[in-house]
């Protein structure tokens, strides 16, 4: 499958997707693989589930999609979520209608600048301010780790440091901004045209 870019141009989106943790389960590599050590991908969870941003997402995970945040005041917007997730993820949910076990969605997190173009009024990628990961996890892999539960991994990170979690517990650091979403898994798939295909 081709690998889609980001197109420089976004249509105006409001939503807004939480943070997350780095786990011992392997990302999935195959369509419908969940055990896949492929050596393309990095194992972004450690044996007591804590998770980090995984180095090479931009270069081996498929592009999902991106949101806008609208401004409070004013055009444009305040933030652009740019979401990823890992090979052969896409390929799985087109199939069975979700994300297979391992599966791990990127979302980084940028302020934004806007200023006229030729084009209209334009907000673009400014400064990374973090990255929100998830990764699937249906089995309940690690039930003491307060980042894990209700078949996910949860976690954000600073852009100052990929490696360290600044979340606590999923349930009131990241869960709440996903309720509307739990008919779909915790997932605003909606915004994601590429699983719809």
């Amino acid at each position: 499958m081709a690998k889609v870019r980001v197109p420089a141009l976004l249509s105006m989106v409001a939503l807004t997707f939480c943070a997350a943790p780095l786990i011992s389960l392997a990302p999935v590599g195959r369509a419908g693989a969940t055990d896949d050590p492929s050596p393309s991908t990095n194992a972004i969870a450690d044996a007591e589930g804590a998770l980090r941003v995984p180095a090479d997402y931009r270069s081996t995970y498929e592009y999902l999609g991106a949101w806008a945040i609208a401004a409070d005041q004013g055009p444009g917007s305040k933030q652009l979520h740019s979401v990823y997730a890992s090979t052969g993820a896409v390929t799985a949910f087109r199939t069975n209608g979700h994300f297979p076990d391992g599966a791990v969605l990127v979302k980084e997190v940028y302020k934004t600048a806007t200023s006229p173009m030729t084009t209209g009024t334009v907000s673009h990628a400014e400064t990374l301010a973090g990255w929100f990961v998830m990764v699937k996890d249906s089995k309940n892999s690690h039930p003491q780790n307060k980042l894990w539960g209700s078949g996910w991994a949860w976690s954000w990170f600073d852009a100052a440091n990929p490696l360290k979690t600044t979340s606590t517990d999923y349930t009131t650091d990241c869960q709440p901004c996903h309720i509307p979403a739990q008919s779909t898994d915790w997932i605003y798939t909606q915004g994601y045209p590429v699983l719809h295909k």
